[in-house]
């Protein structure tokens, strides 16, 4: 058996005041965030040594004990302290990754950026009840827009907000026994634009239709309102109500678009992995693809990347066995096929 962590996400049912209610605690969240990014950076220039983790735990008492008590900053005690320490705890996180070389240096959060924090149960893991409802630590008891199946275990919760809905995620603990069994063994699959996959036993896999669709409606929608005053913060110009009315609509169609995409790579990487043993697929340098400017809106739509990463970590949980195969060899087969 396989010990892993599984992320379950549902959306929220929330009222005005609900809805009110998150939206401060994801200002809250992105403040103290920018708020110990502009402490570190003077740290920085100021020359001072020491750890990322000891910086951090340095800004945090400065912000607990001095600029929380200031009559100006009276208004976080009155929201989750959950909610500042986890921004921290991420402001860390990504100092990490930076100086690991695994991301960019950490930069300043902006509200058009996208809206999260997360919360946690101080005294451990809770229990989730099955139904239509969730109690998220410290926030309150909240509704479900689909009730959850059943009873789950968590301690840490994620809450964002996307193309007009909230949305929770929370991890939890679980046992996946992977099938002993696979219909076929193995298989060799093909990426391309104008087919999406060409497998080895002759089937082919159509990108879905419905996403050329959804791009010509965003299209559409764009052209329409190319002379609205969008606003310029810059300039002083402010957003026209209309104008903030068509930033919804095109947030709901880039979600729509982004759903479809993810529930298409989500149904064939389960379908592939349940069916076959052995997948082979090639190695692609999906970024270097993306220079050349003829293909690289159509590859970035397909999402090769994420078709791969899918298989990868599906091969824990179905029992596959995912290989890379080097982009050469595979011009060579087929090269050596054409000439035949």
């Amino acid at each position: 058996m396989i010990q892993a962590m599984y992320a379950v996400k549902v959306e929220l049912k929330v009222n005005n005041k609900e809805q009110t209610l998150l939206r401060k605690h994801a200002g809250f969240a992105r403040f103290v965030y920018n708020y110990g990014l502009a402490l570190m950076q003077g740290l920085e220039r100021d020359g001072i040594a020491g750890g990322y983790g000891k910086k951090i735990k340095a800004i945090k008492k400065v912000l607990t004990n001095y600029t929380k008590k200031q009559q100006e900053f009276r208004w976080m005690s009155k929201l989750s302290s959950k909610v500042y320490q986890s921004s921290l705890q991420a402001l860390e996180s990504a100092y990490n990754r930076w100086g690991q070389g695994i991301s960019d240096r950490p930069r300043f959060k902006r509200r058009k950026d996208g809206e999260s924090f997360t919360v946690y149960d101080g005294n451990g893991k809770v229990l989730l009840r099955s139904g239509k409802q969730i109690k998220i630590p410290t926030l309150g008891i909240f509704r479900l827009k689909e009730a959850l199946p059943c009873s789950y275990c968590t301690q840490t919760f994620t809450i964002s907000y996307c193309a007009g809905k909230w949305f929770v995620s929370f991890a939890v603990d679980a046992e996946k026994i992977p099938p002993t069994y696979h219909p076929e063994e193995k298989v060799g699959i093909d990426l391309g634009v104008k087919c999406f996959a060409t497998l080895s036993d002759g089937t082919s896999v159509e990108s879905p239709k419905p996403m050329k669709k959804a791009k010509i409606k965003l299209a559409k929608l764009q052209w329409r309102n190319r002379k609205k005053q969008l606003g310029n913060r810059r300039l002083g110009v402010k957003q026209s109500n209309k104008a903030k009315k068509y930033f919804d609509s095109l947030a709901r169609q880039h979600y729509a678009i982004a759903s479809q995409r993810r529930d298409f790579l989500h149904k064939l990487t389960t379908d592939i992995s349940r069916k076959y043993y052995r997948i082979r697929i090639e190695d692609l340098n999906v970024s270097g693809m993306f220079a050349n400017r003829k293909l690289s809106a159509a590859i970035s739509d397909l999402g090769f990347y994420e078709f791969r990463r899918q298989l990868t970590y599906k091969s824990q949980v179905y029992g596959t066995k995912v290989e890379l195969v080097d982009t050469a060899y595979c011009r060579f087969m087929r090269y050596s096929n054409s000439s035949l």
